[in-house]
C-alpha cells in the first residue's frame, strides 16, 4: 500500500490567502493532479481521508477551503457526526456563507487553484481532473467549462441545482467543457429533480460533451459523506469504483487502483 504524505497549505488567491490539504504519494514524485471541491461542510476528518485515499493510488490531491474568505475550515462549528436535526441548524449559519460565494468569485478562485498546482513539484505536467460533492459538483463543471485547457476529467456526486432557469446555472458551461464527465446523481434528491438531470444530460450531449450519468438507486443527497446521515455504504462504494475508472482511464491510461 502507498504511503500517503499529508500536509495542510496555503493557496494565494485574489481575495486572500485559501487554506487547503494537500495529499501525495510519499517519496516526492511527480503525480497527477486532482482537484477536489468539497460539499458545504468543508473540509475536515472525513474529506482528509477521503483525499488520502485518492493519493494512495497514486495522485496528488488538493482539497481547498471553499469558504476561505470567511477564515480558516470548518467556518462554522461542526459535530462528529451530522444528522438530520444538527444539519438544519448549521445550514442556517452555511446558507449565507454559500452565497457570498458567487460564481464569479468561485472561477477566480478555481484559476488560483490551478495555478498552485500547476507550479508544485509533486503535481505532473499537463491537465488536472476535478472531483465535486454536493454544491462541489457544480462548481466542478463550472471550473472545466472556464478553464478547458487545464482540465481533462471531470467526476460530481450527488450535485445540487446542476440544471435550474438561473442564468448562472452550471449546465450551462457544458458548450465550453472539453473533459470527459462522470455524474453520479442521488436517487432521492429533491434538490436535482428528474427533470432537472434530464436538462443536464441534454446540455451535455448537445455539447457533444464525452460523458456518463448515472442515478444511484435508493441513495439520498450526501451519500458519500460517511460523517453524516445520509451516508449509503454501497452507493458509497459505486461512486469509488466510478470515479478511480475515471481517473485511471484520463489521467493514467492503462493504470490499476
Amino acid at each position: 500500500m502507498t504511503d500517503v504524505r499529508g500536509t495542510e497549505v496555503l493557496v494565494p488567491t485574489e481575495d486572500g490567502t485559501a487554506d487547503a490539504y494537500l495529499a501525495c504519494p510519499a517519496g516526492g514524485a511527480s503525480r497527477p493532479a486532482v482537484l477536489v471541491f468539497t460539499d458545504a461542510f468543508g473540509v475536515r476528518p472525513t474529506v482528509r481521508e477521503a483525499a488520502d485515499r485518492v493519493a494512495r493510488a497514486g495522485y496528488t490531491v488538493l482539497v481547498p477551503n471553499l469558504f476561505h474568505r470567511r477564515g480558516p475550515a470548518p467556518v462554522v462549528e461542526l459535530p462528529g457526526f451530522i444528522d438530520a436535526r444538527a444539519r438544519g441548524a448549521i445550514f442556517q449559519r452555511l446558507r449565507p456563507i454559500m452565497q457570498e460565494l458567487t460564481p464569479k468569485r468561485a472561477t477566480a478562485d478555481a484559476g488560483a487553484y490551478l495555478r498552485w498546482l500547476a507550479e508544485l513539484p509533486e503535481a505532473a505536467d499537463g491537465p488536472v481532473a476535478l472531483v465535486g460533492y454536493c454544491m462541489g459538483a457544480g462548481l466542478a463543471l463550472r471550473t472545466a467549462g472556464a478553464f478547458p485547457d487545464r482540465v481533462a476529467a471531470v467526476a460530481g456526486f450527488h450535485g445540487g441545482r446542476l440544471a435550474t432557469d438561473d442564468p448562472r446555472s452550471p449546465h450551462l458551461a457544458a458548450p465550453r467543457i472539453t473533459a470527459e464527465v462522470y455524474l453520479g446523481h442521488a436517487d432521492e434528491d429533491p434538490s436535482l429533480p428528474p427533470e432537472q438531470i434530464e436538462r443536464l444530460e441534454k446540455a451535455l450531449t448537445d455539447a457533444g460533451v464525452r460523458h456518463r450519468c448515472e442515478v444511484y438507486p435508493g441513495a439520498a443527497h450526501g451519500f458519500t459523506q460517511p460523517d453524516t446521515a445520509s451516508y449509503d455504504e454501497k452507493a458509497d462504494e459505486r461512486h469509488w469504483a466510478s470515479l478511480f475508472g475515471l481517473l485511471d482511464r484520463i489521467l493514467r491510461p492503462g493504470a490499476s487502483t
